[in-house]
């Protein structure tokens, strides 16, 4: 008994001490796991002692005009990189004196580097930023330096440089990434540039090309050897992709040199591709502005200008289209079995839509068919038109149905709804669903008289001024367009398909003919005749779109030649008033340079009305 009871107990023991043992070794194992796996400082540490890993950054593909002239190229810059495990002890105020900064600035340039809120992927071990974006000539004056400041070295990176202070908003700006940038796309590391806006952001993944490694093996002073394994395990960067834009660079100048000292926008497009041949929102600014270690403080400046030069007015600025609306619903109103071209509406100076509420009209002759209302502009044509689509539609359905099929049409024209430009940012517009009007004023409790502003592009409908310009072209195309696109090419690749395919409308080809021929009288003999050209066939449609804010917005829409369409134009001028008097002109100028490269001399009289034009300043006073 005595004899089990002690082999009971020596048992015990032994599983006891296998059990401590089984304890220490699994200790063991899982302190070698968070060494070698877990935990890479300790690689980082010995990776660090024995090679030097440095990114080689690729050259960012370059950007063209159509005509292949060279818009957007690159200038090298040098970050200074640190290795913080290995600064202890070296020379700081040689440092310091070498980047003619204080004792001070190098303190809180080294604790923001350490502080693991702002730099995230912090090691000790690794490179990190100190001083960004030196240029040549201060990398020049430093370079012979460095070999005394052992885990100091420098890393060339590129930056963008211009040829023309134009298209800054077409272009777009590239930037250092922000935390979210890095963790939303594993490519980027603190101190790496980004496309922020324009070409610039929607085309990165083309531009920004590949990262290159090369490894350095370094002796047990940390001094650099020579390159590892003869650079077997080096990885070349990857140049990005060279894109020609569809952007005409001497129209773009022309057509900001229109603009200056004036609020608004010019978009011009080739109605036979879609391709934008101008982008222009002023007032603008110069995009070497935002290049450089300057960039914060600039872009906080431009942040601040009331005058928003930031703002991408023809992608985002939506305004009611005014009277260029009319042509969408002369087309609705055919389509729809409403009028013909031939239908006749009086107009008494406007269009009483209750017994005491009138909607005005300017002075034109009475009893106008379709072509005659787009030449002078008839308010009351298109509401006697809203009336019979509307309150007494042809069909015999609801008020409500009806609306439905005018904004089926309205959206096939490209409105109410992103037209998916290859740009960021882009706005919408606004075409209200019918069950909004009937929250607004009940079911069934609504007709033409209640909406009757959005017969004239006003009320609630907004658009962005490259929709109105999409309109021009594709009134030019007599029913389809190609979704506006800034980029004609891209190096060994092609652009997106979405971009080559047609959409049809869904008027027939047949009503556009009296639509573009009263957009050629508005030019020869009517509203638009101030941006009549001798020798070339304007269609044009002017608009005066309501500001409750000021004076009204000055619009106009174009196309030409009129039988083989080669540009569409809308211009938007804020505050300015008629279409007629600052719009037309403006759009009839940038048709023409496109078309002849010059303008005839016998207009140079109304170009420089246009160039010296402050219509900023007048602003400024009147208010």
């Amino acid at each position: 008994m005595k004899d089990s009871i002690k082999n009971q107990e020596l048992r015990n023991r032994q599983y006891i001490i296998i059990l401590i043992v089984l304890s220490v070794a699994f200790i063991y194992i899982i302190q070698l796991f968070y060494i070698q796996i877990a935990d890479s400082s300790y690689k980082e540490n010995a990776d660090s002692n024995a090679f030097l890993k440095k990114v080689i950054y690729p050259s960012r593909g370059l950007l063209y005009d159509r005509n292949e002239q060279l818009y957007v190229s690159n200038q090298p810059v040098y970050d200074l990189m640190i290795i913080m495990r290995e600064i202890q002890g070296f020379d700081t105020l040689s440092f310091c004196k070498m980047l003619n900064i204080n004792q001070e600035e190098f303190n809180n340039r080294i604790e923001e580097i350490k502080d693991k809120r702002k730099n995230r992927g912090y090691s000790r071990f690794t490179p990190q930023i100190f001083m960004s974006q030196l240029s040549v000539a201060e990398y020049g004056k430093i370079q012979e330096q460095l070999y005394k400041f052992r885990g100091v070295y420098a890393q060339q990176r590129v930056l963008r440089k211009y040829t023309t202070p134009h298209g800054a908003h077409a272009i777009g700006s590239v930037g250092e990434v922000n935390q979210q940038q890095i963790d939303a796309d594993s490519y980027y590391s603190r101190g790496d540039y980004k496309g922020q806006s324009g070409v610039e952001k929607e085309y990165e993944t083309y531009l920004r090309g590949e990262k290159g490694v090369e490894i350095l093996l370094r002796d047990a002073h940390g001094r650099i050897q020579g390159v590892y394994k003869n650079g077997e395990r080096n990885k070349a960067p990857i140049a990005g992709k060279n894109l020609t834009m569809a952007i005409d660079m001497g129209l773009q100048e022309y057509g900001e040199q229109l603009m200056i000292k004036k609020l608004g926008s010019i978009v011009a497009i080739e109605p036979s591709t879609g391709e934008i041949l101008a982008l222009i929102s002023s007032p603008s600014y110069d995009p070497h502005l935002l290049v450089g270690r300057e960039r914060s403080k600039n872009y906080n400046a431009l942040l601040k200008d009331p005058f928003k030069p930031l703002f991408d007015r023809p992608l985002m600025a939506m305004y009611p289209p005014g009277s260029t609306f009319k042509l969408v619903n002369g087309l609705i109103y055919q389509q729809e079995g409403v009028i013909t071209e031939d239908t006749r509406f009086s107009c008494s100076m406007g269009y009483y839509y209750s017994r005491t509420r009138k909607l005005g009209c300017h002075p034109h002759p009475n009893n106008l068919d379709l072509r005659e209302s787009v030449q002078h502009s008839c308010n009351a044509y298109y509401c006697h038109g809203l009336k019979g689509l509307l309150d007494s539609p042809p069909s015999g359905i609801s008020t409500t149905e009806s609306y439905n099929h005018w904004r089926n049409h309205v959206l096939s024209m490209g409105f109410g709804k992103k037209l998916g430009v290859d740009f960021p940012n882009e706005k919408g517009g606004l075409i209200l669903e019918s069950n909004r009007y009937d929250r607004i004023y009940g079911k069934n409790k609504w007709k033409s008289s209640t909406i009757i502003s959005i017969a004239i592009g006003q009320g609630e409908v907004l658009a962005t001024p490259i929709q109105t310009a999409n309109l021009a072209a594709l009134i030019a195309n007599r029913g389809y367009f190609y979704t506006p696109h800034i980029i004609k090419k891209i190096e060994g690749d092609s652009i997106d398909k979405r971009f080559r395919e047609k959409h049809q409308t869904t008027i027939e080809q047949k009503y556009f003919d009296p639509i573009i021929d009263g957009m050629l009288m508005a030019v020869e003999q009517g509203t638009g005749r101030v941006g009549r050209i001798e020798g070339i066939e304007i269609c044009g449609k002017t608009g005066t779109a309501q500001n409750p804010h000021g004076k009204d917005h000055s619009i106009f829409i174009a196309f030409a030649p009129k039988d083989d369409p080669k540009i569409a134009v809308a211009v938007y001028v804020e505050n300015a008033g008629f279409g007629a008097t600052w719009s037309a002109p403006i759009a009839s100028f940038v048709i023409e340079k496109y078309l002849n490269d010059s303008i005839n001399k016998s207009r140079i009289w109304l170009e420089n009305r246009i160039l010296e034009g402050d219509l900023i300043n007048v602003q400024k006073t009147n208010n």
